[in-house]
């Protein structure tokens, strides 16, 4: 009982101290934060830590607040319940956790079999076994599952993949990925109305590279 409370008291103070401190207050992705066992999506390394912690094939897990901005940036105008999402490298299953824990209706790609493997394991032992995992080029979407309100990339492309910018929905619907070269990228926001996209650029961020046919090379 007490190793469970200090992993809630630990999750807690996460996301007081790494997310909502540097200006992210939705109630609802807090509550996500709070909620999610983190630990369940960590190899090694300090389980709720303001840092990323490497998983095999040489893929990571984004510290807490990356994947808190990001999910704050693709939020849909509508809210989550129900959203159509497309994740982009499945990884641990951390942020697909967090995704389905505000209510989306996600699809996650994941190029490497054995990452998406193991993330069904761990979504599954945290209580969320409705997310669609798919192993493929991420780079070229999900198109089965189109339109989506909201796509969330979590690797880094030389430019946003014009799949995922096909894939998206007309009627307002976000896209969020780290866009630059494999050492720098900036966290970049698209949204679609009708074929008009707008783009802006956020922070400045370092992912592993977005590897497929409208990605980089291997």
């Amino acid at each position: 009982m007490g190793h469970d409370e200090s992993l809630e008291a630990a999750r807690v103070r996460m996301v007081h101290e790494q997310i909502a401190s540097r200006g992210l207050r939705d109630p609802e992705l807090l509550r996500a934060f709070a909620t999610v066992p983190r630990h369940r999506f960590v190899e090694v390394g300090s389980l709720y830590a303001d840092e990323a912690l490497p998983l095999p094939a040489g893929q990571t897990i984004s510290q807490p607040y990356i994947v808190a901005l990001m999910t704050d940036a693709a939020r849909p105008a509508r809210g989550w319940q129900g959203a159509r999402v497309l994740e982009i490298g499945t990884g641990s299953g951390y942020q697909a956790a967090i995704l389905a824990e505000l209510g989306a209706d996600l699809t996650s790609v994941e190029r490497h079999g054995e990452l998406s493997e193991s993330a069904a394991r761990r979504l599954a032992d945290a209580g969320y076994d409705g997310v669609r995992l798919v192993v493929g080029d991420g780079t070229r979407g999900w198109p089965a599952g189109a339109p989506y309100d909201a796509v969330i990339v979590t690797a880094a492309g030389p430019s946003v993949p014009k799949p995922l910018l096909d894939q998206l929905s007309p009627d307002g619907g976000k896209l969020v990925m780290p866009v630059g070269s494999r050492v720098h990228q900036e966290l970049t926001v698209v949204e679609r109305r009708g074929d008009e996209l707008t783009r802006s650029r956020r922070d400045p961020v370092v992912f592993v590279p977005l590897i497929g046919e409208h990605g980089f090379g291997e």
